[in-house]
């Protein structure tokens, strides 16, 4: 995935795609019912996209491994 790709989330199949603006490194908390106490210092940054979709007001950060690539940039 890089600047330019048109993404879907992996989530909701039957909307419009959004453009990648940015890729960036953050931390994210996978929480279920058994782990509610967060450890910051454990949690490695993961790759994410910064995506532009026509109907919000501006970008979203979404983890890459929620996305996947519906055409790439020519």
């Amino acid at each position: 995935m890089k600047v330019g790709d048109l993404v879907m989330s992996i989530y909701n199949s039957t909307g419009e795609p959004g453009i990648v603006v940015d890729i960036v490194q953050k931390k994210v908390a996978r929480i279920t019912g058994k782990n509610k106490i967060v450890n910051w210092d454990k949690i490695e940054p993961e790759p994410h996209a910064t995506v532009l979709w026509s109907y919000n007001d501006g970008t979203i950060n979404i983890p890459i491994s929620e996305l996947e690539v519906v055409n790439e940039d020519i």
